[in-house]
C-alpha cells in the first residue's frame, strides 16, 4: 500500500457544506500496509524482502523507489488494470481530518503467483511475516504456511477478518483485541480473555498467540509457559497508524535473530511504544528503541509502584527470571520473616517483598517499607492493599505469605 498524506491548515467552513476548508501546502508518500513492515525491518538492520499485489500505476512506481531506497528486495506482482492500493490523509494541525481510500486489485487472483515467489526465497528467510489486510494477496495463507513448515520457517501472521482458521499450525499470529474478540466472543476480564486466548491457540496449532490490547498492552500465551502480561509503554499517543505493523516487524526481526518469543514481545511492545508517538505511518530505529529501552527500565532495586513493578517483573520474566513474592508487615524483622525472604531467594532469581498495608503495626507504613528495602535478598518492595495471592497471580510470581502478628 502507498500512503499518501495532505498537509495544510483549515481555518474556516466551507460555505457549500459543513466542513473544513483545507488549504493544502505540503504532500508526502510513505510506504504502508506489508511496505511498512519491511522498512520497519530495515531500518533495524535487518534484509528485507517484500512480496505483495500492486497496479499499473504511478503509485506503485512512488513506492518501489521508497523501498528500494531502504534496499528492501521487492517483488511486485502486477496486477493489469488493476489500482494500488493507496490511503490518502487529509491532516491539518496534526489531526486526521478524513481518508479517501482508492484501490482496485480484485480480479484475477493471484495466489499462484504470490505462492511462488514465496517458496523461491524461502532458502534464504529467517521468519515469513503473513500482513493480512483483506485486499486480495493471501488469497491462500495455508498453503504459504504450509510452504515455510517444509524449511522450517518460521511463520508470523497479521490476521484479519473473523476467522483465524486459514493460519492454522503458524509459529504466531497478532490479533489486536477487536479482531481477538470478534473471533471469540467479548472478554469482559483478563481470565476469560487468557481462557479463550488458549484454547484459540490450542485449536489453531499455534506455538503462539500475541494479543496487542492498546493502552492496556499486550498478552502473549505461548505453548506451555504462563501467560505474559505487558503493560502499554507509549507516554504520549498521536497515531497509532501503522504500530501494527511496527509490533510485527519487531517480533519477526527478533525471532530470525533467534531472540526467544518472550524477549521479542517485549521488545516488539517497546517499539510500539515508539511508532504511537509519531504522526502517520512511521518506523522506528535502533537507536530510539535502544532509547526506549533506557527510559523504562525499572531500578535494580527500590520501593515501586504497581505500574513500575508490573514493568520491572515483565521484564524479568521476559529474560526467563523467576519472581517469587514475599508477603509480610514487615513491623520489625525476626527470624520467620528473614526465613521466608530466604525461601524465596532459594526459588527465584528477583524477590518482592510486599509490605501488607494494615493499621494495627507499631510503625507507620513508610517505615515498613523502608526497613523492606533495607534487607539485602529483596529486588522490589510495593505496597500490599489487597490479597496477597491475587497480587502473586496479577505478576505471575510464586507466593511465600509470612502474615504479620496479631
Amino acid at each position: 500500500m502507498l500512503d499518501r498524506y495532505w498537509y495544510g491548515s483549515a481555518s474556516r467552513i466551507s460555505p457549500e457544506a459543513p466542513v473544513p476548508v483545507v488549504r493544502i501546502d505540503r504532500e508526502e508518500y510513505r510506504a504502508g500496509g506489508a511496505a511498512n513492515v519491511a522498512l520497519n525491518v530495515a531500518e533495524l538492520g535487518a534484509r528485507a524482502h517484500v512480496i505483495g499485489l500492486a497496479g499499473e500505476d504511478a503509485s506503485a512506481q512512488a513506492l518501489l523507489a521508497r523501498l528500494q531506497a531502504r534496499g528492501v528486495r521487492c517483488q511486485f506482482i502486477t496486477v493489469p488494470g488493476g489500482q494500488t492500493v493507496t490511503k490518502l490523509r487529509v491532516v491539518s494541525r496534526n489531526q486526521q481530518l478524513i481518508r479517501l481510500d482508492f484501490e482496485d486489485l480484485s480480479s484475477p487472483v493471484h495466489g499462484l503467483d504470490v505462492a511462488q515467489a514465496t517458496q523461491a526465497c524461502l532458502a534464504d528467510a529467517g521468519v515469513i511475516v503473513l500482513s493480512d489486510y483483506a485486499k486480495g494477496t493471501l488469497s491462500d495463507p495455508a498453503a504459504l504456511i504450509r510452504l515455510a513448515r517444509q524449511h522450517n520457517v518460521p511463520v508470523v501472521v497479521d490476521p484479519k477478518g473473523a476467522n483465524f482458521e486459514p493460519y492454522r499450525g503458524a509459529s504466531v499470529i497478532t490479533p489486536n483485541l477487536l479482531e481477538f474478540e470478534a473471533v471469540v466472543g467479548r472478554c469482559p476480564d483478563e481470565a476469560t480473555l487468557v481462557e479463550r486466548g488458549e484454547s484459540l491457540r490450542n485449536a489453531l496449532g499455534l506455538q503462539a498467540l500475541l494479543i496487542t490490547r492498546s493502552e492496556r498492552g499486550m498478552t502473549l500465551l505461548e505453548r506451555g509457559l504462563a501467560p505474559l502480561h505487558l503493560p502499554a509503554l507509549a507516554r504520549e499517543v498521536y497515531d497509532v497508524t501503522g504500530a501494527g505493523d511496527t509490533v510485527v516487524a519487531l517480533l519477526a526481526t527478533c525471532l530470525a535473530a533467534g531472540v526467544p518469543l518472550a524477549t521479542a514481545t517485549t521488545i516488539a511492545n517497546l517499539g510500539a511504544g515508539v511508532v504511537v508517538g509519531k504522526l502517520g505511518t512511521s518506523t522506528v530505529s535502533r537507536d530510539e528503541l535502544s532509547g526506549a529501552l533506557h527510559s523504562v527500565l525499572s531500578p535494580r532495586r527500590g520501593i515501586l509502584d504497581p505500574q513500575q513493578l508490573d514493568q520491572a517483573v515483565a521484564q524479568a520474566r521476559a529474560k526467563g527470571e523467576r519472581v517469587a513474592v514475599c508477603a509480610a508487615a514487615f513491623d520489625g524483622v525476626g527470624a520467620t520473616e528473614l526465613r521466608a525472604i530466604q525461601t524465596c531467594r532459594a526459588r527465584a532469581d528477583r524477590v518482592v517483598a510486599a509490605v501488607i498495608s494494615r493499621g494495627n503495626e507499631s510503625l507507620r507504613l513508610p517505615e515498613r517499607l523502608a526497613l523492606a528495602a533495607a534487607l539485602q535478598d529483596v529486588d522490589w518492595i510495593t505496597q500490599c492493599d489487597a490479597d496477597p495471592q491475587a497480587l502473586a497471580d496479577q505478576l505471575g510470581a510464586s507466593l511465600v505469605a509470612q502474615e504479620p502478628a496479631a
